[in-house]
């Protein structure tokens, strides 16, 4: 395989900190997950937005390639964080995933495709826990 891109992106003071992308185009402050408005961004937001992103180009990728037209889909992730005993912490992530025009089992299939090719998904198989759900995404 050829790198095509690298991301570098700096954290200082984790939850509490800030992360910052080498060209800077990233510069976000973090704070623990809150329902709070005047709350920062978490890291569960940004992993969510990073695969809701990157699931939804392999869904279109996927569509493109069998002539089907993806104009209005979305895809929304939702990343849960779990707690254990100690510092045992664990994420889970559901994938609701919409195309306009296609029935919940065209759009389910499409999406099971997507699952197989995205590289999200193939990082996280088998360590967390993703379930892709076909209908309108929730907000």
């Amino acid at each position: 395989m050829n790198k095509i891109y690298t991301a570098q992106v700096t954290s200082r003071g984790g939850r509490e900190g800030f992360v910052k992308s080498s060209d800077g185009k990233l510069n976000l402050k973090l704070s623990q997950p809150s329902a709070s408005a005047d709350s920062a961004t978490n890291p569960e937001q940004l992993f969510a937005a990073g695969y809701a992103a990157c699931f939804h180009s392999a869904l279109k990728l996927i569509a493109k390639n069998k002539g089907i037209e993806t104009e209005g889909s979305e895809v929304a992730a939702e990343v849960s964080l779990f707690k254990g005993d100690g510092a045992d912490f664990r994420l889970a992530v559901t994938l609701n995933v919409s195309v306009p025009g296609l029935d919940a089992e065209q759009t389910q299939q499409l999406a099971d495709e997507a699952h197989q090719v995205c590289p999200y998904s193939r990082a996280t198989r088998g360590d967390i826990d993703v379930e892709v759900k076909t209908g309108a995404p929730q907000r």
